[in-house]
């Protein structure tokens, strides 16, 4: 389950590695696990539903995968519901029906920072513990927060690894998930503030959305591409992003002059860092981010903690965790995968 950390704690040393990759979702799905369970607000009642922001996506899958391991291993019940699509409110649905069941904990990932909020306090009135982890809602919609990382060191190493590429000057383009995905809009945010202050030769031309759509995030790369000729790279914050901006690339006279960035899987970018695509990408492991919001919710569920400053909890392999202002728990630093290391991992 956990693997031994390439932090980036230096973003210069990260920088001389070279390129960078993020975040996704995406299936049809029914239940991978009952949801049942006795009634919302037990401290026995360990019958935990994870929601992703869509079902079917690596990364996604990855996450889920950490979390049924953290509820089999304190004997509860794990399951994950979700939409094929990730719109703002595709998820108000799947969560009524978790409050309905009276399930003990919901971990979420927001396609929203509000259109789900008043579903999900209604889920806390009956009893149950809501923890979103990836992307967050509003701090009043829910319990705690699971960040992978901190946001200010995930903006810096995405534009320091494409400013490193491109030579510190030139044209560039982000490639962001949904216009609505308040983690992506948060990195962005502080990607244009760094660039501005520490990269005056690069410009920032358009950021454009894929949605989280494969197709559609493929067809933004080209459209990128066709609109601004002078363009020197792409930062990808989303796994689904990242990968079918480089499959584009890849096939195409773009190859080895437009370079690509941001967040990823190294199983999705496997391909295109042994064809010379990608030179390097980073990411936090989604199997180690769903396995601790998986112990949070526990935590919660048994009475442990109350998600106030300064809890603490343990979270099984992973060891203890504190919980910081807002509620926020913070799993650790992004992890760097090159050619040297890819074949390592598999996620």
């Amino acid at each position: 389950m956990k693997f031994a950390r390439k932090r980036v704690t230096a973003f210069a040393a990260v920088a001389m590695a070279a390129a960078l990759v993020l975040t996704g979702c995406a299936d049809t799905g029914s239940s991978s696990g009952s949801g049942g369970g006795s009634e919302g607000g037990s401290s026995d009642n360990l019958s935990i539903t994870f929601l992703p922001k869509n079902l079917g996506n690596p990364y996604f899958d990855t996450s889920s995968k950490g979390g049924e391991a953290a509820v089999e291993a304190l004997g509860g019940t794990f399951a994950e519901v979700g939409p094929a699509e990730a719109t703002p409110d595709a998820q108000v649905s799947y969560i009524n029906t978790a409050t309905q069941q009276g399930v003990g904990g919901l971990v979420v990932s927001a396609n929203d920072p509000k259109a789900i909020c008043d579903a999900l306090n209604e889920a806390r009135d009956a009893g149950v513990k809501v923890v979103t982890f990836d992307s967050d809602t509003n701090t009043d919609c829910r319990d705690l927060f699971i960040n992978q990382a901190d946001a200010e060191g995930i903006a810096k190493v995405q534009v320091d690894l494409i400013a490193e590429q491109i030579g510190g000057s030139g044209e560039i383009a982000i490639l962001s998930a949904s216009a609505n995905a308040t983690n992506q809009n948060a990195w962005i945010e502080l990607m244009e503030e760094y660039l501005a202050s520490e990269y005056p030769d690069i410009t920032l031309v358009e950021t454009v959305y894929g949605d989280d759509d494969d197709q559609t995030s493929f067809d933004k790369t080209a459209a990128l591409l066709q609109t601004h000729p002078n363009l020197k790279g792409i930062i990808s914050p989303t796994t689904v992003g990242i990968a079918a901006a480089a499959r584009y690339v890849s096939t195409s006279d773009y190859k080895g002059k437009v370079f690509i960035t941001g967040l990823g899987t190294p199983n999705q970018m496997r391909e295109y860092v042994e064809d010379g695509t990608v030179t390097a990408f980073a990411l936090w492991n989604p199997e180690d981010l769903g396995y601790l919001a998986a112990y949070a919710a526990a935590a919660l569920i048994q009475g442990d903690i109350t998600g106030e400053e300064g809890d603490t909890f343990e979270a099984g392999d992973l060891g203890e965790y504190t919980v910081g202002a807002d509620g926020v728990v913070l799993l650790g630093d992004p992890f760097v995968f090159d050619a040297d290391n890819i074949g390592d991992f598999d996620f």
